[in-house]
């Protein structure tokens, strides 16, 4: 895909939806990450229904330490996972307890030492928590990365760095939720809704469907 055709990608994109953010329900960089550590395979709206009701009793690391394992598991068993989720997030918290006095740092080496946290959750928190111009690809990212041609990979590393070098600094702190949108509502996986894309004429994708 040429430069001119991303850039008008990206403008649309950007036209359509100027103040994108994630659909995780979170009101500190700390909700933010337990909610991202605990949306790995499962839905977001899964894990809004329990982060609704476990953040008005614990939305700290200390009050979720306090729940103990089986107290948090009570709260997202629902979510998919949840008995090792419930594990690494005490862990979590008590690594942020002790290391960080209870602060989610803003630095990627700590953020990607807590226990369930990788580079996909630490870019989440960095960009969607601290404004970081980074680019968390999952599945939908990479399906639309590579579908439309937008940034060709064969890994959603080789998406990220190539997404990283190719997007304009101006769309690279919003691009992440632009293209998870896209991939969750209009390009998705079995039968991308191509005749209601606002994008359908630059993307390069040879088996579109009207």
């Amino acid at each position: 895909m040429n430069k001119e055709k991303r850039l008008e990608i990206l403008t649309r994109l950007r036209d359509d939806n100027p103040h994108p953010t994630t659909e995780l329900e979170f009101t500190t960089p700390f909700e933010l990450l337990i909610a991202v550590l605990l949306s790995a395979q499962a839905t977001d709206v899964s894990v809004n229904k329990a982060t609704r009701k476990l953040y008005p009793v614990a939305n700290t690391p200390q009050a979720i330490l306090d729940l103990g394992v089986d107290g948090l598991k009570d709260y997202i068993k629902t979510i998919g996972l949840f008995n090792s989720k419930a594990e690494n997030t005490i862990k979590t918290c008590r690594m942020l307890v002790e290391l960080h006095n209870s602060v989610v740092p803003e630095d990627r080496a700590a953020l990607e030492a807590l226990p369930g946290v990788g580079r996909k959750t630490a870019n989440v928190v960095l960009n969607t928590a601290f404004g970081w111009p980074t680019i968390a690809v999952d599945t939908h990212i990479y399906r639309v990365s590579n579908r439309t041609k937008l940034a060709m990979g064969k890994t959603v590393d080789d998406v990220e760095q190539k997404l990283l070098k190719v997007v304009p600094k101006e769309f690279k702190v919003d691009v992440h939720h632009w293209l998870i949108l896209h991939g969750r509502y209009i390009c998705v996986a079995r039968k991308p809704k191509c005749g209601a894309c606002l994008i359908e004429d630059l993307c390069e994708f040879k088996e579109k469907i009207e």
